[in-house]
C-alpha cells in the first residue's frame, strides 16, 4: 500500500483582526486569497483562505480571525513554524521587503546544512518561515506587487514541537507513509516525497511549555489524499490497526476531511485533492465574493451584517 498520502494539503489557524489578516497574507506575502467563506460549524466567523493561483493542496494557509479572540502561545503539541517555498536566490529580496513593512525577522539559518531560511512572525504572532531552495517547480503566485522571481510556490513544510516524539514518529512513519530522512540535533525532518510541500519536521524539547490555543497558533494540519476512495482507505487503516478513532468524512464543500488526534496532541486532517475551489467560481473570480454552504444561504444576509468587511488592497503592498 502507497501514495495514500502525497504531503500537505493546508495548515489552519486562528487570527485576530481579518484585516490585518488580509493585509499580511495577501498584501506583504502576495499569496492569492482563494476563497473568502466561514466556519462551516461558526457562521458567524469568517475562514479565509490563502494559497497560490487555484489554491492547490500544498499551497493553503487558512484562517479563522475572531475580534477579540486572546493570544495563543506556541509549544509542544503544536505545529509551531509554517514554511514557504521561495526561489533560491530570493532572500534578499525578502529580508529588504519584510524591512520595507516593518516585520521583524530573524537572522537567516541552515537546518541539516540544506536550504536557508529566515523566520518571523504576523501581527498575531504566527510562526512563518521563508525557505530559499531549488527543490520546487511550482510556479509562484503574485497579484503584481512582488515581482514573479521572487514570488511565494506554497508550502515547503511544517515544523511540529513535542517534549517526546516517539508515538508521532511511529504514527507518521508507521501509518502515515512518512520517511525519517534527515536528523540533526533535536530536529527531525520526515516527507512522503522529498519535495517541497511535504517535509514535517519535527523538533524536541521538553523544557518548552505546552501550546495554548488563541490568535497566532495553528488549529490543525492537513495531509493530502487523492480523493475519496484513498481517504476511506486511510481511514480503514486507522481503525483496523486500532490506534486512533477518526472521525466520519465531512464535507468542506471544497474538499472531504477526516480528522484526529494524534498521540502529541496535533490535530492532524486528512483532505481530499480532487474538488478545489473553482467549484463555486471561476478561477478569475476566486476569493472575490463571500461564499456559503448552502444550508446557510437563508441566513445570507444576517451573516454579512455580522461581518467585518474586508478587501485585499494591494496597491499599497507594492514595492
Amino acid at each position: 500500500m502507497g501514495n495514500l498520502l502525497t504531503g500537505l494539503h493546508h495548515v489552519t489557524s486562528f487570527a485576530s483582526n481579518p484585516q490585518k489578516n488580509v493585509d499580511f497574507y495577501a498584501g506583504i506575502l502576495g499569496l492569492r486569497m482563494v476563497k473568502k467563506t466561514v466556519n462551516f460549524d461558526a457562521p458567524h466567523i469568517y475562514h479565509l483562505y490563502y494559497g497560490d493561483e487555484l489554491g492547490q493542496p500544498g499551497t493553503i494557509l487558512t484562517f479563522f480571525p475572531y475580534n477579540g479572540i486572546g493570544k495563543g502561545r506556541k509549544g509542544n503539541g503544536q505545529v509551531t513554524v509554517t514554511s514557504f517555498s521561495i526561489p533560491e536566490n530570493s532572500l534578499e529580496y525578502w529580508m529588504r521587503r519584510l524591512d520595507k513593512f516593518k516585520v521583524s525577522y530573524h537572522k537567516p539559518v541552515q537546518y541539516f546544512n540544506k536550504e536557508t531560511s529566515i523566520y518571523f512572525e504576523d501581527n498575531d504572532g504566527m510562526g512563518i518561515e521563508l525557505v530559499a531552495n531549488n527543490n520546487d517547480n511550482r510556479p509562484g503566485f503574485s497579484y503584481g506587487q512582488i515581482p514573479q522571481e521572487f514570488a511565494v510556490k506554497g508550502f515547503y513544510g511544517v515544523t511540529i514541537g513535542q517534549s517526546n516524539p516517539k508515538a508521532t514518529l511511529a504514527l507518521l512513519t508507521e501509518e502515515m507513509e512518512h520517511k525519517q530522512i534527515l536528523e540533526q540535533d533535536n530536529r527531525i525532518r520526515l516527507t512522503t516525497t522529498d519535495r517541497a510541500g511535504s517535509y514535517v519536521d519535527i523538533v524536541t524539547d521538553a523544557t518548552a511549555p505546552r501550546g495554548l490555543g488563541g490568535a497566532g497558533t495553528v488549529h490543525h494540519v492537513a495531509f493530502a489524499t487523492p480523493n475519496d476512495a484513498t481517504q476511506l482507505e486511510f481511514r480503514e487503516k486507522l481503525l483496523k490497526n486500532g490506534i486512533l478513532e477518526p472521525t466520519p468524512v465531512l464535507d468542506r464543500q471544497y474538499f472531504h476531511s477526516i480528522y484526529f488526534r494524534e498521540p502529541g496532541g496535533v490535530l492532524f486532517e486528512v483532505a481530499t485533492n480532487d474538488i478545489g475551489f473553482t467549484i463555486d467560481e471561476t478561477e478569475e473570480e476566486l476569493g472575490t465574493e463571500l461564499k456559503l454552504p448552502s444550508w446557510e444561504e437563508k441566513n445570507r444576509a444576517a451573516i454579512e451584517n455580522g461581518l467585518d468587511p474586508i478587501e485585499a488592497n494591494i496597491e499599497k503592498f507594492r514595492d
